[in-house]
């Protein structure tokens, strides 16, 4: 069996204020509080590349757990925004930073918003296909490098973070059935200009491709794993903006405190949404659903259910 045993995060010190640019933007703070929710921004540092991200993430993993560098054999690095061009592909740069072993394999995945959920299913099927013991899956997608910060529709709302999930044979963490979904004619709605390099988003477009599909997502990949909403203890849900959350947990029907919104401190960050949320303090919870939506359009979802350790 190979599962998630613990996650390592890394979130920039720098934050720039939203409630500083209001005015620049004609919005006012109930508009940022209810709307997109995104307070502050966490921003990486002008030289910090995608993969020192990676490497800061692994330094907390070390700090939780006693994984040694020498007995991982597989990473996986999942980002939009890699180190350069993405020649050498950034899990190469993140091997030779953290001085892995050369039997180990590496290789990046090209997702967004979906990409942690879609990457844990790849990393979890490559390594119980080729008897791996020891997998780290990183994700860092710093959208400070595409981002227009005249452009409101954007620059409000993404953050930088990175996280590392460990994947082993002693899990903390086990992984049920996954379902996945993809509608690449709508893709238009979020991408990156090829004129300019900058990133651009039709909000009205990505929200209503969110109520409209991810509930009932949701809900067919929890028949699929035998369960109801009722039985699940937590929603850890692609942080895009609090008015998404919302609207997703209403139409859900799930109460509050079991769909968290923590990004209002540090923002939208991509791939590194979910585990952000599953690296936290989860103190009794037995049953997540873990979702993720947006670039492609591209959606993902499926269960984590707490281990029980035999006494």
């Amino acid at each position: 069996m190979i599962g998630i045993e613990e996650i390592g995060v890394y979130i920039p010190k720098t934050r720039k204020d939203n409630l500083l640019r209001m005015c620049e933007f004609g919005v006012n703070e109930e508009f940022l509080k209810t709307k997109t929710g995104m307070l502050s921004l966490a921003k990486k540092g002008a030289e910090e590349e995608t993969s020192d991200m990676c490497v800061s993430a692994f330094y907390d993993l070390q700090k939780k757990t006693n994984v040694v560098a020498d007995d991982i054999d597989c990473v996986v690095v999942c980002t939009q925004n890699p180190d350069a061009r993405g020649l050498p592909h950034t899990s190469a740069i993140v091997h030779a930073k953290l001085g892995l072993p050369t039997s180990c394999a590496v290789f990046d995945i090209s997702l967004g918003c979906s990409g942690y959920v879609y990457s844990l299913s790849i990393i979890q099927s490559f390594m119980l296909a080729n008897g791996l013991k020891k997998g780290l899956l990183f994700t860092a997608d710093p959208y400070s490098k595409i981002i227009d910060n005249n452009d409101k529709n954007t620059c409000l709302l993404f953050g930088d973070a990175a996280t590392v999930s460990l994947l082993s044979e002693q899990p903390v963490w086990g992984i049920g059935a996954f379902s996945f979904g993809s509608k690449g004619a709508d893709g238009e709605a979020i991408r990156v200009q090829e004129d300019s390099g900058r990133f651009e988003m039709n909000g009205r477009s990505v929200f209503s491709f969110t109520a409209t599909v991810i509930p009932a997502h949701i809900k067919d990949m929890l028949e699929k794993n035998d369960l109801t909403v009722d039985n699940m203890d937590l929603f850890a849900l692609h942080q895009g903006s609090r008015f998404i959350v919302d609207t997703l947990r209403k139409r859900l029907g799930v109460p509050e405190e079991k769909v968290p919104f923590v990004a209002s401190k540090y923002g939208n960050t991509v791939s590194s949404s979910i585990p952000l949320i599953l690296g936290g303090e989860l103190g009794d919870i037995k049953n997540i659903v873990i979702a993720g939506f947006g670039v492609g359009l591209s959606w993902a979802s499926a269960v984590l259910y707490k281990i029980e350790k035999e006494v």
